[in-house]
């Protein structure tokens, strides 16, 4: 009956956690969208925007350690309308702060609260749907992001110099709430082996002396610092090579995230066409990742585009690839490990990637304060996706699927 039950309903999960990740991402870019304008009113430098970034980073990766855990023993109805409504509250408490501190403390607790996101997004994913079906949950799960990335910058400016900047954060934050009404209203169906998950100690020990989670560990920390960079860095470029005003970036960089949702499309479903010829999910994933990870190699020639549209075609080319590359990333992570473990083990993934786009972060600061401009931090973007290949190639040669249905397979040290 509960199978029933989840088979009806497992899309409507589907839809609510997008409109989650949405208003997530929305949260989250206000910040980088308003940069110009809270610069000029507050004078900060560069740097002092680089550690308000870097709270959100560095607290959302150790929240990572633990809402993976939070998931997998709550469950997605308490855990998740837990996690949005602080986030929610987080977000709105911007609109009343005026200091660099103020500003850094409610990014730090809007970066824990927000990262309760991810692993539930992929423990819906796993918990509801066959290792097929999963690719394409997620590819649709990479655009939630996308929509978030693109609606954002059309938005926000616009809001921001109708009411004031101040609600912009209050009106993102109130739908967040909503949003919570809204999931608590709904039944959502146990989850099938809820009970035994919840009833098995997660085993951390093992997790890390695990090659597969190191495959994603390392993954998520080569990778995910282009994603976090470009998010609170984008509109600044923007603003800075190109003198587009707050008023006029916003259509370059939706386009850019237009793209990047394009991407998250193509990375579900590439595998998934892939394996229906016959292809092994070893194959399928490590092909698809390595034709991502060729296609970001352009993106420094953007620091000589002439113009910036220009520039926008080549983000947008390596914002495509890197969903693209972290759709798969995620996909490997459901392959390998089974649905009760699966937001832990990317939490923990999650917390390394949290961790290197934190450190980009401050190293961006102090490029663009040192006149060292954008191009060190493009030439990373360009070629740390083959590094992730490369390393994920060698920990894990063979990429072989948990196969749930004939019973999952134990986290060991492999």
């Amino acid at each position: 009956m509960v199978a029933q039950i989840a088979d009806k309903r497992r899309w409507l999960l589907v839809g609510l956690v997008f409109v989650a990740i949405v208003l997530n991402y929305v949260d989250r870019q206000i910040l980088a969208l308003l940069k110009p304008t809270l610069q000029a009113e507050f004078d900060w430098s560069d740097r002092d925007y680089s550690h308000m970034a870097s709270a959100f980073q560095f607290a959302a990766a150790l929240a990572f350690l633990g809402t993976g855990w939070f998931i997998d023993k709550v469950g997605l109805r308490r855990g998740f309308a837990i996690g949005v409504g602080v986030w929610s509250l987080a977000g709105m408490a911007h609109a009343f702060v005026t200091t660099v501190a103020g500003f850094v403390t409610s990014r730090a607790v809007l970066g824990a609260a927000e990262s309760i996101g991810t692993p539930a997004a992929v423990k819906t994913a796993a918990t509801y749907f066959n290792a097929k079906e999963r690719s394409v949950v997620l590819g649709l799960g990479g655009i939630a992001p996308n929509v978030g990335a693109i609606l954002t910058p059309l938005l926000i400016p616009l809001m921001a110099l109708m009411w004031g900047w101040q609600s912009t954060f209050l009106i993102a934050g109130g739908l967040g709430l909503v949003w919570v009404v809204v999931w608590l209203m709904v039944r959502i169906p146990e989850q099938p082996g809820a009970a035994d998950a919840a009833a098995t100690k997660i085993a951390w020990g093992s997790l890390l002396r695990d090659r597969r989670q190191w495959a994603v560990i390392l993954g998520k920390a080569l990778t995910d610092q282009v994603w976090w960079f470009l998010l609170f860095f984008m509109p600044d470029l923007f603003h800075r090579v190109f003198g587009l005003s707050q008023g006029t970036l916003g259509l370059p960089v939706a386009f850019v995230y237009f793209m990047a949702a394009l991407g998250g499309i193509t990375g579900g479903f590439l595998p998934s066409l892939l394996m229906t010829r016959g292809w092994s999910v070893n194959t399928a994933r490590k092909t698809s990742m390595l034709i991502y990870a060729v296609l970001i190699l352009p993106v420094p020639l953007l620091v000589h585009a002439d113009s910036a549209w220009v520039a926008a075609a080549i983000l947008g080319l390596g914002l495509f690839a890197h969903q693209g590359f972290s759709t798969n990333l995620f996909g490997l992570t459901t392959d390998v490990f089974p649905a009760k473990i699966v937001g832990s083990a990317i939490g923990i993934g999650a917390f390394a990637g949290n961790l290197s786009g934190m450190a980009m972060i401050e190293f961006a600061g102090w490029s663009l304060d040192t006149g060292r401009g954008y191009m060190p931090m493009m030439l990373i973007c360009a070629f740390t996706y083959l590094a992730a290949l490369a390393a994920i190639h060698l920990i894990l040669p063979r990429i072989v699927a948990v196969d749930e249905e004939d019973g999952e397979a134990p986290v060991l040290a492999r």
